[in-house]
């Protein structure tokens, strides 16, 4: 049976991948081609992200599909994290690495930028979180602190949109990722003029935005010179991660809830239209763009970030130790002994998060976590509780109550969180598929060339391919009392 190949190119904020899909009409299979760390660099006093690197290693998966079996694919999709960009001079040169969301420079704009319009006004048009490494926000800092580079930049390319162009040479922004920065008018789907004009950024400086599942352009010559002749196209996917992963929710119908589990939880609901009222504006929710005309409704909550960091922290220390050993020490250790809001601006940073959680739960009265296996059990169950809060605060707002919850991408290989979800949140939860980011690019490809229909059928073709598992709510008691202790946190 003939197959239709194509090249992911998933970008997470700590490793990058090229995963070959290859779709026979009925199931999907992936090959992973090639893997590299994508680990931010801190220089000069700032955190930026080594781009030329990454566009290195997106050259060295491409040369391999050249070199083997696969070089016959048909395209090329790249997605990424959000909100971060960079800057071309008019010559279409990028003037330098871009900066990294975590990157201090941002910690004081909100007054500044809330002088200029209130957060009310902006969350009515944007329907966007806020945070203040929104790229609304990065633009002000680069405004107000960096004049010269500013003055010199006459485009603004999102991180996927930027590599797509150093590959294509065209230069466009794809939707969902558009929408994750605060600066489109989230009714209209484009950009908000009113936000660009108040802010006095130049209108220039923007690109027209494109949907997902469109043909950008070939390989440029230059770039077939390094890699290798290929006649396949790049085309636009769900360029924000979290658009990819939540193509891949194995989900039956539209009612249900999603988690895109990996070093953020991006916690939602897919719905038809943005979601902006008094409500939804309290509780911090998020409007942004999906594949197939959806808006993803969701929230943004610290995710294995926490784990991610102090696992660091450990190895610095000269204790090595795995992923699955951190999570042994947390299922042997008391149960909800020690909790943390996970979205405390105090857990943002890079650092020794393990110190920084110990002292969370000494100056809240709780004593402090002291060996990495309490330390890691505080951190699964906050997330859990924090899932239980977000997950009843949809229910609220759609006026009804969600009968399961679906979650994909890397924390799926958390049992045990997973297991604390189900828990937590008194409903199942399907695990499942582990690698929805990169199927999600896969899936928009297919779609983009007539192979798959829409997303409905994808799902049906997902739910055939991979393996999903289920976890009942066990003793939900104790969860009970916990969250009423983890409510006086948040």
């Amino acid at each position: 049976m003939s197959q239709f190949k194509m090249l992911a190119v998933d970008l997470g904020a700590s490793s990058g991948r090229g995963i070959i899909g290859r779709f026979d009409g009925e199931h999907l299979t992936l090959e992973e081609n090639h893997r590299f760390p994508n680990e931010p660099v801190f220089s000069a006093g700032s955190l930026n992200w080594d781009i030329l690197r990454i566009f290195h290693e997106i050259k060295a998966s491409i040369g391999k599909c050249v070199l083997s079996d696969d070089r016959d694919i048909a395209s090329i999709g790249i997605d990424t994290w959000g909100v971060d960009y960079g800057l071309l001079d008019k010559n279409g040169k990028l003037l330098a690495n871009p900066y990294h969301y975590r990157d201090g420079r941002t910690d004081d704009i909100l007054d500044h930028a809330f002088d200029i319009m209130s957060k009310d006004e902006i969350y009515k048009i944007t329907g966007i979180q806020t945070m203040n490494f929104n790229t609304l926000f990065q633009l002000l800092t680069d405004m107000r602190d960096d004049e010269a580079r500013f003055a010199a930049a006459d485009k603004m390319l999102f991180i996927p949109d930027l590599l797509n162009y150093f590959l294509t040479g065209v230069k466009q922004t794809e939707y969902t990722i558009a929408s994750t920065g605060a600066l489109l008018d989230a009714a209209k789907r484009d950009w908000s003029h009113d936000i660009i004009k108040r802010f006095g950024i130049p209108e220039g400086l923007f690109t027209d935005i494109v949907k997902p599942c469109q043909k950008v352009g070939g390989l440029l010559p230059r770039i077939q010179e390094d890699t290798g002749s290929l006649s396949a196209r790049v085309v636009t996917v769900g360029s924000h991660d979290t658009a990819s992963a939540v193509i891949a929710v194995p989900a039956k119908g539209d009612d249900f809830v999603y988690i895109s589990s990996g070093t953020w939880s991006l916690m939602g609901s897919e719905i038809a239209e943005p979601a902006i009222t008094a409500t939804t504006a309290r509780y911090d929710f998020t409007n942004e763009g999906g594949v197939g005309g959806k808006i993803r409704f969701l929230k943004n909550i610290m995710g294995l970030w926490l784990e991610q960091e102090s696992r660091r922290q450990w190895i610095r220390e000269g204790k090595s130790v795995t992923y699955d050993e951190l999570s042994d020490m947390a299922v042997a250790s008391k149960p909800l002994a020690y909790l943390i809001n996970p979205d405390d601006p105090s857990f943002s940073a890079p650092g020794n998060m393990p110190r920084r959680i110990a002292e969370y739960c000494r100056n809240t009265g709780q004593g402090a976590p002291e060996t990495m296996g309490e330390i890691v059990r505080c951190i699964f169950d906050s997330l859990a509780l924090k899932y239980r809060f977000t997950v009843e605060k949809i229910d609220e707002i759609k006026g009804s109550h969600t009968p399961f919850i679906n979650i994909v991408g890397g924390g799926t290989k958390e049992p045990p969180l997973c297991q604390f979800t189900a828990d937590a949140c008194a409903r199942p939860v399907y695990a499942g598929p582990v690698e929805a980011t990169a199927i999600g690019n896969l899936v928009a490809q297919a779609m983009a060339s007539g192979e798959i229909a829409n997303i409905s059928e994808a799902r049906h073709m997902i739910r055939n391919s991979f393996e999903i598992t289920m976890y009942e709510p066990g003793d939900t008691e104790k969860w009970d009392e916990g969250y009423e202790r983890f409510q006086k946190l948040i």
